[in-house]
């Protein structure tokens, strides 16, 4: 008999916290529910930016509007920035 595959949980989440971390290589955007449960995530490397083009200020743009539309598909309408 074969696996069956794990659903994916959908948080209704109204709230939520964003944590932007930006380094020299990469930008990292993570957004979490008010317990710090991680709802979603993205980086500019998982758009398809490779090298010195991931640390562009477009990459992260491109990067955090993958995020939010990912948050906004589990409920998210408000967001706090930490």
């Amino acid at each position: 008999m074969a696996k069956s595959a794990k659903k994916k949980v959908r948080k209704n989440v109204v709230r939520a916290v964003v944590y932007i971390k930006a380094t020299f290589n990469n930008t990292l955007i993570t957004i979490t529910d008010a317990d710090g449960d991680t709802i979603c995530s993205s980086s500019t490397g998982c758009v398809g930016f490779k090298g010195s083009r991931k640390s562009t200020p477009f990459a992260a743009q491109q990067a955090a509007q993958r995020a939010a539309s990912a948050a906004m598909r589990n409920g998210v309408r408000e967001v706090l920035r930490q």
